[in-house]
């Protein structure tokens, strides 16, 4: 079975690397003794953690909510192309695969994605492949933004189409031209012409 991946496309602010967030500081000095072992290291616990962004702390500054902002529309951008692909796609395609970057919240936030759709024909069966190609087709476009790859794979379904509807002419052609079709006519017509002289007024009911 062919598959191919439909990825997400990259918005123009979305290209690049999205760089991990560094560490929000290091761990205050705490003035203790016997204590001091376990509180450094819940200081260092909590400095791992994401910073609240409640009124008796530091607030994100300008550029870190800028870049959370950017995150998050581009987590539901994503989302939402690679969950097209695969509504429409229905059981030739796979279940949407994303990648991650992590903003300055700690959240993780999606930031690509892709779905495999099985492109392959359906083997003795043209009518199925043809019927086949036109679902791929259509669920490549179905995002509303469609990507280069998405319209790759459109193109590879309408090439599909094509064959299998030239496969089908084919068929067609070869049924209506087949040796036992034409010996099935000649055997009607041998049979209506070997047949006794009706009687007046009876009915011939031997039809080609």
């Amino acid at each position: 079975m062919n598959t191919i991946s439909i990825p997400a496309s990259l918005g123009p602010q979305s290209q690049g690397v999205i760089r991990q967030p560094a560490d929000l500081g290091m761990p205050r000095e705490i003035n203790a003794t016997a204590n001091q072992s376990s509180a450094e290291t819940r200081e260092v616990d909590s400095a791992k953690e994401p910073r609240p962004t409640n009124a008796a702390t530091e607030p994100y500054t300008p550029e870190e909510q800028q870049k959370i902002t950017e995150l998050a529309m581009r987590d539901r951008e994503v989302r939402a192309h690679e969950a097209a692909h695969a509504s429409v796609g229905g059981i030739y395609a796979g279940a949407p695969s994303y990648s991650f970057a992590r903003g300055p919240d700690g959240k993780n936030y999606a930031v690509s994605g892709e779905v495999s759709i099985d492109v392959s024909p359906v083997a003795g069966n043209p009518q199925a492949t043809l019927d086949k190609a036109q679902i791929v087709r259509r669920a490549a476009l179905a995002p509303a933004q469609p990507s280069s790859q998405d319209r790759a794979v459109a193109s590879a379904a309408i090439a599909l189409e094509q064959s299998a509807r030239q496969e089908l002419q084919m068929q067609n052609n070869s049924q209506e031209a087949s040796p036992a079709n034409s010996e099935s006519k000649l055997a009607i017509f041998t049979n209506v012409a070997q047949a006794p002289p009706s009687e007046p007024g009876s009915v011939v009911n031997e039809l080609v």
